[in-house]
């Protein structure tokens, strides 16, 4: 049997109105990615992302997959960075002029949580997230520094003597996610399987922006067995004032 229906056209005007409104309006506060609740890993995300010079900072191309990626947007911000907590390690996020922020980060396995820190502002989310096969960081070594139009390096030498660094991101075993070379950072060194032994952590602070280097505060957490009863987590700050300066801010043994 056929019904003939006659469908009033004053519900799609308000719907459209509606629609119109929204995206002429502010786009809404809060973070897009990642979503709380339960969620599978991916075993496809990577530690690394494309590097392209001169100017480097971490962003999301079309690569990034979801499961690895950190978004959002945060209103009244009047400062070009905010501050971004990671299962408790504090990083800069650069925020553009509309509000919005976005960084790949490998999350691991378990119980995971997000935080965002503005000018009055805080976007919080907490997630679980299976392993399903993905690769869990059980070292984390994560660089940043304070200042913009910087450029510090982070290096980080093995216990078997293998040297990862800009020239050489990716090693046996663990890799640094970018070279960020217009300030701020954070660089991240992941491994999900550490070899025992000696590391040795060094940050170069290759240059500065203009002619001259300027005063920076390198920032260095050190995270092994995240995520898990086993955790460790230590922090350091160094001054650092020359150009071609190097240090070794920490050297270490895992476990």
């Amino acid at each position: 049997m056929t019904t003939n229906q006659t469908v009033h056209p004053f519900p799609r005007r308000i719907f459209a109105s509606i629609a119109a409104a929204l995206l002429s309006g502010p786009a809404l506060a809060g973070l897009d990615a990642p979503i709380s609740g339960w969620r599978q890993g991916n075993p496809d995300a990577p530690y690394t992302q494309t590097v392209n010079y001169p100017a480097v900072t971490p962003g999301i191309d079309a690569d990034t997959p979801e499961s690895n990626q950190i978004r959002g947007r945060i209103h009244n911000q009047r400062k070009e960075t905010a501050t971004l907590v990671v299962n408790g390690s504090a990083m800069p996020v650069r925020i553009n002029d509309n509000g919005a922020f976005a960084r790949p980060y490998s999350f691991g396995a378990g119980s995971n949580s997000v935080e965002v820190i503005g000018d009055g502002e805080r976007l919080r989310t907490q997630f679980y997230q299976s392993a399903n096969g993905q690769a869990e960081s059980r070292l984390r070594i994560l660089l940043s520094w304070d200042t913009d139009g910087t450029d510090l390096d982070l290096h980080v030498v093995t216990p078997n003597g293998q040297h990862a660094w800009y020239g050489q991101r990716a090693i046996d075993g663990g890799a640094i996610d970018i070279d960020v070379t217009t300030g701020y950072g954070p660089e991240i060194f992941a491994s999900a399987a550490p070899e025992k032994g000696l590391y040795q952590v060094y940050v170069n602070y290759y240059g500065g922006g203009g002619n001259a280097a300027e005063l920076t505060i390198a920032r260095l957490a050190v995270i092994s067995n995240e995520g898990t009863a086993h955790e460790k987590r230590q922090e350091f700050s160094f001054p650092m004032r020359f150009t071609g300066e190097l240090i070794l801010m920490r050297q270490f043994l895992y476990p």
